[in-house]
């Protein structure tokens, strides 16, 4: 990473190396690039990615549980889930199912 890139520009570049039909945690990201406490800061660096040029999947960054906590920042009633539920991920009251098979590890893949 190029030290030039702010904190969010290095979470979205992360954000968009999630492969199609997985998702990875707020804290994964921050561990990943070397600020394992700033999960918070990860969250609010997807929160204002709606504006950057080039697309950041932030719908496919959840809390470590697999709560959809950042649903309320897209557009739309259920639009967070409604793309995560279009590339295969199962989700009941919020919550995806069987995280250990669709989570990615920025740590362990890059």
């Amino acid at each position: 990473m190029k030290s030039s890139e702010n904190f969010f520009e290095k979470c979205y570049k992360v954000a968009r190396k999630i492969p199609y039909g997985k998702v990875t945690s707020y804290g994964a990201i921050a561990t990943y690039l070397g600020a394992a406490r700033s999960a918070r800061m990860v969250g609010w660096a997807m929160n204002n990615c709606h504006n950057q040029a080039e697309e950041v999947p932030a719908h496919r960054v959840v809390n470590r549980k697999g709560i959809l906590t950042g649903k309320h920042h897209f557009d739309g009633t259920n639009l967070m889930q409604q793309l995560l539920e279009s590339e295969g991920i199962v989700i009941v009251d919020n919550q995806i199912q069987n995280l250990g098979t669709v989570f990615w590890n920025p740590s362990e893949a890059l």
